[in-house]
């Protein structure tokens, strides 16, 4: 057997050296690259069957996996399974940022099996590995015999104390202001994917020049390892349409098409009727040769309507649906719709419409997240449902895949840095966005719903917050920005790109760009600028329905409180096997949690029901619980227990302190029954306290009319 020849080369991006090295793993794939930041290695692999479908294919089948395996952290899976299972939201979330950066570098009409599978093999815990997957799939593709008009690199971009930090470190980003990943060619810019703390666009725009030179150097150095071991391309021909399919459609198809075009007709009656004109196009064909032409027919009328409605824009500044290029559909927005749930908006936009509630729990409601770096419990959660009905289809409901768990991912990116801080509220807050309608970013509604959602729950949002989805029509030098896409603008347009935040700034940037040279940076200021206004202009909008959080919550949802307690007081507050919690929590109809929180040396208690009274009474059983006698204080106790020598009364739950003989009365007296009796309540002041914590008390003193003394 041959010994492969192991090539390696590397590059300082930042302070940083990123390597990429093929020749040593996974050799019967199309091709494979390991990549490696710190002690973060990662393993890509690129596979096609090469054989392209007949006909006129509308989609690239491509398949991108990214894995994360726990041992690559020194870790086993949590839970009653120790394997890996279905992907993680994390993965799903890393393997469409590969995928969306990819897929516009395919040659046109490609349509070639391709699997492009990414595996974490080593973590430091400090590097995260997604987005070197970008790169290393470029890598394994660009040294691969499949066709592919790379490269395309990636590089992250944190923002610490106003200073930019290239593929920041988890803690880093932890303390960072944005969190962007970039990828792009030499070309110029193709996907950008991440949150903001309320950054303006100015500031934005400079992480774009910061990142787009170490996006280069990425780049240069796979042309390097292409040059090195890259392999022929296998042969690809892009299918043609038949000329006298090309004729007909032209001839008579593109007139029909133009009147379309220029109609402004809704969506469905759009679509009918260009469905008409492709059928009657059809019908000038022989019938036994239409079943034939079908599929190329279709390809052709498409090109038409994706040729005339981008000439419809550029030409004479109109969309298809009437409107300027930078104006928003009319918007429509109700809050507390649903009478039973705890906060609910309707946000409609155009023919987008989506019902978002907001239900509140308690810190027992958290969702535990297992991750490579760390595990921990997850307060907010924003889930996105896409059904059928909502573009009129007659589809099974499976659940959600991809796009659904990627729209739910952006739409809480953008609500998550105005979220309240969990000490001033300890709710857990799940948003969920049922889609009821849907032709253009929906994504963004469910941002904008699911801020009027929580306002109407009474979630103290630091700021109301709305997202718009931007397009791109391209033609040479010329170019239009377009402000709220359609659901066809986005198919037929160059750009899809969405961005949220409040007033003040961006929270969220999420941005696709069809065309392989990327957008410049012209391009790119222009289409902040414009989706600053759109964004601003939602916002007014919104806040006619609902300016500020109601000052009162549902009568449905949970009443929460949150105190400390010393952390050496948590048992007494548990007390023999919970049974001091138990009876609290029985008593007032209460749930109780504690939690350590080693790191400010304290316990956390919640306490939550549904009658606020009760959870007050809760509290003030939990705070005597976890009290300390103090001396001087008078308090009323019970007499617990008599002995020769005095008696125990208890003047707080679980804490006696003694009664000497000496102190119960201000005559001298025999035996402690002739003054005392078991179950007795009587005033009692502490008047010492050895280091032990054990106190003495007196009555003696109250009897003989004892002054300035606190009242428990």
């Amino acid at each position: 057997m041959t010994k492969s020849k192991i090539t390696r080369l590397e590059e300082k991006v930042g302070n940083d050296v990123i390597s990429i090295e093929t020749g040593l793993m996974a050799k019967l794939a199309n091709a494979s690259v390991t990549i490696q930041l710190g002690d973060t290695v990662l393993l890509a692999t690129a596979v096609s069957d090469g054989k392209q479908k007949e006909g006129i294919p509308d989609f690239l089948p491509l398949t991108v996996v990214y894995k994360e395996k726990t041992y690559a952290a020194g870790k086993i899976p949590g839970g009653f399974f120790k394997r890996e299972g279905r992907p993680t939201t994390k993965e799903i979330i890393s393997s469409r940022l590969t995928d969306r950066s990819l897929r516009p570098l395919f040659p046109k009409h490609f349509s070639a099996e391709i699997n492009v599978t990414t595996m974490v093999l080593s973590s430091d815990t400090l590097n995260d590995a997604d987005i070197l997957s970008i790169t290393a799939s470029s890598a394994a593709l660009m040294i691969s015999d499949i066709p592919f008009n790379g490269p395309i690199s990636a590089v992250r971009v944190g923002m610490v104390e106003d200073k930019m930090i290239l593929n920041p470190t988890y803690e880093e980003r932890t303390k960072s202001s944005l969190d962007l990943a970039i990828s792009g060619t030499l070309d110029g810019v193709l996907m950008v994917e991440g949150g903001c703390k309320e950054v303006d666009e100015g500031t934005i725009l400079k992480v774009f020049e910061f990142a787009k030179p170490e996006v280069d150097k990425l780049c240069k150095l796979q042309l390097k390892l292409k040059d090195a071991v890259g392999k022929e391309k296998f042969a690809f021909e892009s299918p043609q349409i038949p000329q006298e399919v090309t004729k007909a459609a032209e001839e008579k198809g593109r007139p029909e098409i133009a009147k379309i075009i220029n109609s402004t007709l809704e969506k469905s009656v759009f679509e009918s009727k260009v469905d008409a004109v492709k059928e009657e196009v059809l019908n000038t064909f022989e019938e036994s040769k239409r079943e034939e032409l079908k599929t190329y027919l279709g390809a052709a009328i498409k090109q038409l309507v994706y040729e005339e409605s981008r000439k419809l824009v550029l030409s004479k500044n109109i969309r298809v649906d009437g409107r300027k290029p930078d104006q928003v559909r009319p918007l429509n927005s109700i809050v507390g719709l649903m009478p039973r749930t705890h906060g609910s908006a309707l946000f409609t936009r155009g023919q987008t419409q989506a019902l978002v509630t907001c239900t509140l729990g308690t810190p027992e409601d958290m969702q535990l997240v297992e991750g490579l770096s760390e595990s921990y419990r997850e307060r907010f959660m924003l889930h996105y449902n896409f059904p059928g009905f909502a573009t009129g289809e007659c589809k099974f409901d499976r659940g959600p895949g991809r796009r659904e768990i990627g729209h739910g991912e952006l739409a809480k990116r953008a609500l998550t840095p105005l979220l309240p801080e969990e000490n001033d509220f300890g709710y857990t807050i799940r948003i969920v966005s049922d889609i009821m309608e849907s032709n253009g970013s929906s994504s963004m509604a469910s941002v904008c719903g699911a801020s009027l959602s929580m306002f109407d729950a009474g979630v103290p949002l630091k700021s109301a917050c709305a997202g718009i989805a931007m397009g791109l029509i391209t033609e040479g030098e010329k170019y239009t920005i377009i402000s709220d896409i359609l659901g066809m603008e986005d198919h037929l347009g160059d750009m899809d790109f969405k961005v949220t935040g409040t007033k003040k700034g961006i929270t969220a940037f999420q941005m696709d760009v069809k065309i392989t040279k990327g957008l410049t940076f012209e391009m790119l200021k222009k289409a902040v600028e414009q989706a600053k206004a759109g964004r601003l202009h939602i916002l007014d909008h919104m806040e006619s329905a609902i300016a500020n959080p109601k000052k009162e919550m549902s009568e449905y949802a949970p009443r929460l409180i949150r105190f400390e307690i010393p952390q050496n007081k948590i048992g007494a507050l548990i007390g023999p096997g919970g049974k001091n919690i138990r009876r609290i929590s029985e008593e007032t109809n209460t749930k109780i949690e504690v939690n350590d929180d080693d790191e400010k040396g304290v316990g956390i208690v919640h306490i939550s029901g549904l009658d606020s009274k009760k959870v007050d009474e809760a509290r003030k059983q939990a705070e005597i619980l976890t009290t300390d006698a103090e001396v001087g204080k008078v308090y009323k106790g019970k007499v617990v227990s008599i002995q020769n020598f005095g008696a125990f009364v208890e003047i707080l739950p679980g804490k006696e302190g003694l009664l000497h003989i000496s102190e119960i009365s201000t005559k001298r007296i025999a035996k402690v029954e002739d003054e005392l009796k078991m179950g007795q309540e009587i005033d009692v002041k502490v008047i010492e306290m050895d280091n032990m914590g054990k106190f003495r008390l007196s009555r003696k003193v109250l009897l003989s009319g004892a002054k300035n003394t606190k009242k428990g």
